[in-house]
């Protein structure tokens, strides 16, 4: 019995020994429970207090309703600037009830924070590259949604006043929450007539009776009452753009796009964040979360554009895809127009077609994961689900009242928090899974370093060099589609001599053993390099100088989408 003893008590200390450490952070925040924009805020500062040698909280600007659209730059003080590094950009929140993206950003800046120093892997990659943050990109819509009474698929837009029914009037006549419970639900009607009767069994649940046949009930739609008189109901809410139609490069007007707004970047909210991104070309990746559906996708929004991805740039794409179908379970890796529908003025579009981004959009949530298998749940699983999982807390019982338009009708039915975000008790997950997606994503931005370097002396004082740049990663120092098209600045490889030294001709080679070279014409000791260095793949570039033996040379490559470097070599044989 001593002997058994001994051998399960060392089981267990060994059990405890390989398990998985745990890691502390300086914020104490819960990924159990979601916050409202104030609650956000005040996080961010607590991060940026706590962390002062990593984080960075930066206003963009202020929303329509004056809050500020927050930027948390996660970059360490002691390193390189993390404008002289690639940066992944992760926002959240654009449309203002998809509620959980916030938390998934606000997720990815805890982990970050803590696990530098601690975790050999992300260290490695926060020293490489830089995270710029945006948990909130719609923060008026973000603090209504809570406060407010709203539906799981509403405030989406922005809150600049609109007159979206054409009377002169603004934002007159929204929803209304008819029985108080803070959330905008169903209105039924009793019709002999109606198309519809109540579950004999289940009250709760109304069927549509079948083609002929007559039911009990009309479903009027979501709360409301006629409050301008033009007998109309809920015709002009407080929104205005859908802010992801307003963005530039295939942007279209609202007879062609709705929601698109006047012009592009019309929003406050677009338009802040746009001119950060512009301002910061060593973005390499974006990442968009929105909700819901389990989706991965990727541009174009319509098909007349999918001549903006190039065979290599899709190689990327696939690989980064393809990797988030195993990292998400029962995510799917999608083409925005093909697979889901067609957008104008998309934001991860603009990204990746205006900027040479790689541009994603993660719809989080998807109806599998409620009972962890592919094709969802059937209504009979559901109530399953609100019953004994939600313990009816996304359920409003039906109640009676007096509409002035309409008489006595019943208003209830699944409340704001019934669909499309995450229940509470499964959201770590889901943050956790979404953040290691976006890791990996960053850990292919470019990271280049020298190969082999070749030496010959060709005369007294003439001497042929030959250099590799290498990229460890998938994605490119510059996309095809930048090369192509002209986005940003060429890479460049350039010679440094001094003075009585210079470079005669160089050229780029397909092999080291090529005695024939691509000559560059002008400035042969500044090559720019449209193409950039492919990802996984090398440049070869051979140089001729002129000078003394002995003399110091420096040779240097720059990128906007990689960490600029160099190397030091001294024009001599070592014999």
């Amino acid at each position: 019995m001593r002997f058994l003893t001994l051998i399960l008590t060392m089981c267990v200390l060994g059990g405890s020994a390989l398990a998985q450490a745990h890691v502390p952070s300086k914020v104490d925040v819960s990924f159990n429970r979601y916050y409202d924009f104030d609650e956000i805020e005040n996080l961010l500062h607590q991060f940026a207090r706590e962390y002062p040698d990593l984080v960075t909280l930066e206003s963009l600007g202020k929303s329509e309703q004056g809050r500020e659209i927050w930027l948390a730059i996660v970059n360490p003080k002691r390193g390189l600037a993390h404008t002289d590094k690639p940066a992944m950009f992760i926002d959240g929140n654009i449309h203002g009830n998809e509620i959980q993206a916030a938390e998934v950003v606000l997720y990815t800046l805890w982990y970050l924070t803590k696990s530098y120093g601690q975790i050999e892997s992300l260290t490695s990659l926060m020293d490489r590259c830089a995270f710029y943050l945006v948990p909130v990109q719609n923060p008026d819509s973000r603090a209504w949604w809570f406060s407010k009474p709203s539906s799981p698929h509403s405030p989406r837009g922005n809150q600049r006043p609109h007159d979206d029914d054409g009377d002169g009037l603004i934002d007159e006549d929204g929803p209304d929450d008819l029985d108080g419970d803070g959330s905008i639900t169903q209105m039924w009607v009793r019709d002999p007539d109606g198309e519809w009767i109540r579950d004999q069994w289940d009250d709760r649940i109304f069927r549509r009776v079948p083609a002929g046949k007559k039911g009990e009930w009309t479903r009027l739609g979501q709360e409301g009452i006629d409050n301008d008189g033009d007998g109309r109901i809920n015709e002009d809410d407080t929104t205005a753009e859908d802010m992801n139609r307003n963005w530039p490069g295939d942007w279209k007007p609202n007879y062609v796009q709705g929601g698109a707004g006047p012009h592009p970047l019309s929003s406050p909210e677009t338009r802040a964040v746009a001119e950060f991104v512009l301002a910061h070309p060593n973005i390499g990746g974006y990442q968009s979360y929105h909700n819901a559906g389990g989706m991965m996708l990727r541009g174009p929004g319509a098909a007349y554009r999918e001549n903006f991805y190039g065979r290599s740039d899709l190689n990327a794409y696939d690989e980064i895809g393809r990797t988030g179908e195993q990292l998400l379970p029962y995510y799917r890796y999608l083409v925005i127009y093909r697979d889901l529908y067609g957008v104008h003025g998309g934001e991860v579009t603009w990204a990746a077609e205006s900027l040479g981004i790689v541009a994603f959009t993660n719809e989080l949530w998807t109806a599998d994961k409620y009972f962890q298998r592919e094709g969802g749940a059937d209504e009979e699983r559901m109530w399953v689900w609100r019953d004994r999982l939600d313990f009816g807390q996304t359920f409003t019982p039906y109640t009676e009242v007096d509409h002035p338009q309409y008489g006595k009708v019943l208003v209830g039915g699944l409340n704001k928090w019934s669909s499309r975000n995450t229940p509470t008790f499964m959201l770590e997950e889901e943050c956790h899974r979404n953040f290691a997606f976006t890791m990996f994503h960053a850990e292919q931005l470019p990271s280049v370093k020298f190969g082999g370097l070749t030496l010959n002396q060709l005369g007294d004082r003439l001497w042929e060099v030959t250099v590799s740049v290498e990229n460890e990663s998938r994605i490119a120092t510059r996309l095809e589609l930048m090369a192509r098209r002209g986005i940003g600045l060429s890479d460049r490889l350039e010679v440094e001599l001094p003075a009585g030294a210079r470079v005669v001709t160089s050229g780029s080679i397909r092999s080291r053993r090529d005695v024939q070279m691509n000559e560059v014409r002008f400035e042969p000791g500044r090559v720019l390099l449209d193409g950039g260095v492919p990802g996984r793949g090398q440049i070869l570039h051979r140089f001729i100088i002129d000078a003394a033996p002995g003399t110091k040379a420096t040779l240097r490559f720059t990128s906007q989408r990689a960490v600029d470097i160099q190397r030091e070599l001294t024009l001599e044989l070592v014999r």
